[in-house]
């Protein structure tokens, strides 16, 4: 005899909508706890795909169906499930319906699957030679064309799944290659004024940056917005002279011969000098820094620094830079 929890999963499944409705608020209320996570996963077999059928039904069942898989795929275990069964291909396709009104909560989903090596796979589309990045494309676009200046912007969390799948080196091939163009695309994104997407943007280039020996070609190539987005956040809050901003490319020139509002999250800045430092590795990179004037601002970034990690990553640099260097160049240190 079924159990009344049996009976509850059952009900997900149901003709009558009022009847699934009810249900699927439930089990989305049971997700909220930790206690209705274990007990929800005994039964993930049924529960799983009863609640993505759900997804492409209207709002009043597919937004709890979905807020539900969002909590469930918190679980390392359940995650796993959800990609042997497909998920990333479903939240896909149902994203992409013009009658989806759950795109944010779909993008929530992904972020979440796409910490497991399997989901990045299955979003990339590694299997499917032709259909490979097709994807991610429609997710970088998107990711761009939808604005940070609402209350809803649907697609912020791109930011960080942009994040999660550039760990892997397929992917940073993948938004490397100069054909596609994704890279340039997202860095663009780094003037926005949501924090997570800055976040987002900050840590896909520094993860990219992990490629600079082989691609450094195709991270310059795109320098005039790789290097602003690298060295304004670490520029610091002074107004540079003209001795100084002569030698930067004009969009950093400009930016730091006026006042401005600078960037003052560490985990961003951190990032930035992790990429700076990645790529100052590579020889063609060490010039190419120099051609900027990136040492120049580096040091006085340095001196209003005040976050400790935050220094230890300019020096990082700064070390790099001077034992790779016969020339005399700007010390890190701060200056009384």
């Amino acid at each position: 005899m079924a159990t009344e929890f049996e009976e509850l999963i059952g009900f997900l499944s149901s003709p009558s909508p009022q009847i699934t409705k009810a249900a699927v608020d439930i089990v989305r209320g049971l997700t909220g706890s930790e206690d209705g996570l274990k007990s929800l996963a005994h039964y993930a077999n049924v529960v799983l795909p009863s609640l993505s059928r759900l997804l492409a039904g209207p709002k009043e069942v597919s937004e709890p169906a979905a807020e539900a898989l969002v909590n469930l795929s918190q679980d390392t275990d359940l995650a796993r499930k959800m990609v042997e069964m497909g998920m990333v291909k479903i939240a896909m396709e149902i994203l992409y319906k013009p009658e989806s009104g759950i795109s944010k909560l779909l993008v929530m989903l992904l972020v979440n699957l796409t910490q497991l090596d399997a989901g990045i796979a299955s979003l990339l589309q590694t299997e499917d030679e032709k259909m490979n990045g097709l994807y991610v494309m429609k997710l970088v676009r998107s990711f761009c064309r939808s604005s940070s200046e609402t209350s809803d912007d649907p697609f912020e969390h791109v930011a960080s799944i942009l994040v999660n799948i550039s760990k892997q080196e397929a992917a940073r091939k993948l938004l490397l290659d100069p054909k596609r163009g994704l890279l340039k695309q997202i860095i663009r994104q780094f003037d926005s004024s949501s924090p997570l997407r800055k976040k987002g943007v900050s840590g896909t280039i520094r993860n990219c940056c992990f490629e600079a020996e082989s691609q450094l070609p195709n991270l310059l190539l795109i320098s005039e917005f790789l290097w602003p987005a690298l060295l304004l956040p670490v520029a610091g809050n002074k107004i540079y002279n003209e001795k100084d901003t002569s030698k930067m490319p004009l969009e950093v020139g400009s930016a730091l011969s006026i006042e401005r509002e600078p960037v003052t999250d560490p985990e961003i800045q951190v990032q930035v000098l992790e990429a700076i430092y990645l790529i100052t590795l590579q020889d063609a990179g060490r010039r190419a820094f120099w051609s900027v004037n990136g040492p120049r601002i580096l040091q006085v970034g340095y001196e209003d620094e005040q976050d400790p990690k935050v220094m230890e990553a300019y020096e990082r640099v700064g070390s790099l830079l001077v034992d790779n260097s016969g020339t005399e160049e700007p010390s890190t240190e701060k200056s009384n």
